[in-house]
């Protein structure tokens, strides 16, 4: 008996031994053929600034806060081109004159025509300054029985007479003058000058050709165009459905394809009144943005293409997560310790295409998966942060 019971003992611990190494080979063998763990890129939950903003859906442009295209008032041949493109000008310089050697004439002539009225004037009133003399004697001589009632009479008419002739000649001389004003206004007409101080952007005219003014509803290309680049704004179209998150003095900041690399601080100064219905495009609202300080160093150009991000609200020290980095239904895959991933839904504030805001679901320090788009990736895989990224 005792020997039978040792006999089992010693098969029992056989097939112990058999079925630990069998378990050990199992376990071997799944740790070297298992699948390493995938490498991702992680991001820390962090405190700081999240933004609210809105942006423009087509590409805005810089804009001159005063831009004129000039054309002289009257039409007529140019005669005179004074300036060049390019050239910067001074408010009320001469850009060109037209042709008006015939208006010059006319101006001369009403010139020596108001002399005249003013000779004549002066004959006029000297002769009825005699009369009235004449006939101020007719009358002492008629208290004194020199001469009649009649004589008088035709004195103090004649008198009357001259100083009418006196009055004529001032009236004329009021209509030379009119027409001296009238002739200098007609040369003020063949002369075009700038409105305002700027630089030349272009010149549709060249001497001797003839230049007129745009008759309305004509489009005619202007004689000058003229831009004041002292101020420049951006104009940019903004989705109707953002327009009403948007605010004069907002604050906003620019971006200059023409100029890589910088943004510059600016403010929204106007909101179109309207919407803009333009076949085949989104319906948008024209919002303004001024600069706050333009760009000195670089050579800021009026039409550059800009875009604008207007900042309609703010959160200052609060959690949040890269944006790319959330998924559908608010949710993160959020790294455990034990390198495997978990599912997690959180509460989330103000976000922009840069940063979400959290308010719920996780705290600061903890890491989130931003390589979402990875095969394998997704709640239960197991892990391994790339070096770079684990302290994102």
């Amino acid at each position: 008996m005792a020997d039978f019971s040792r006999a089992r003992r010693n098969a029992f611990l056989r097939y112990l031994s058999w079925l630990a190494g069998i378990v050990m080979l199992a376990i071997a063998a799944w740790y070297f053929t298992r699948s390493a763990p995938i490498r991702v890129q992680l991001a820390k939950v962090e405190r700081g600034v999240v933004e609210a903003t809105v942006s423009n859906t087509r590409a805005g442009t810089v804009k001159a806060c005063r831009r004129a295209k000039l054309a002289p008032p009257a039409g007529g041949q140019i005669d005179k081109l004074l300036v060049k493109k390019g050239q910067r000008v001074k408010s009320g310089q001469v850009l060109l004159e037209l042709w008006d050697n015939d208006l010059q004439a006319q101006a001369r002539l009403a010139a020596e025509q108001l002399a005249t009225a003013q000779t004549q004037e002066q004959q006029a009133c000297v002769q009825a300054d005699l009369a009235e003399k004449e006939a101020e004697r007719a009358k002492q001589l008629m208290e004194k029985g020199f001469i009649s009632a009649e004589g008088l009479d035709q004195k103090v008419s004649a008198a009357k007479v001259s100083r009418a002739g006196c009055e004529v000649a001032r009236s004329q001389i009021d209509q030379s003058r009119s027409r001296v004003a009238a002739a200098h206004a007609e040369l003020q007409r063949m002369v075009l000058r700038a409105p305002f101080g700027g630089v030349v952007a272009d010149i549709s005219g060249e001497l001797g050709e003839y230049a007129t003014p745009s008759p309305p509803g004509i489009p005619t290309p202007p004689a000058i165009d003229l831009i004041d680049d002292s101020c420049m704004f951006v104009s940019a179209p903004i989705d109707e459905v953002d327009a009403s998150e948007i605010k004069v003095g907002q604050m906003a900041r620019i971006t200059l394809d023409a100029i890589k690399d910088k943004t510059f601080a600016g403010k929204v100064k106007r909101i179109a009144p309207y919407v803009l219905e333009l076949e085949k495009q989104a319906r948008t609202v024209e919002v303004e943005v001024a600069f706050d300080a333009p760009p000195t160093a670089e050579n800021l150009l009026v039409g550059y293409s800009a875009d604008v991000e207007i900042v309609h609200n703010s959160h200052a020290s609060v959690l949040y997560i890269p944006t790319q980095a959330l998924l559908e239904g608010n949710r993160v895959l959020f790294y455990r310790p034990d390198g495997v991933l978990e599912d997690r839904t959180v509460t989330t504030g103000l976000a922009n295409w840069d940063r979400t805001e959290i308010t719920s679901g996780l705290k600061e320090g903890d890491r989130i998966v931003l390589s979402l788009d990875q095969a394998g990736v997704k709640a239960g895989a197991r892990v391994q942060p790339e070096e770079n990224n684990t302290g994102k």
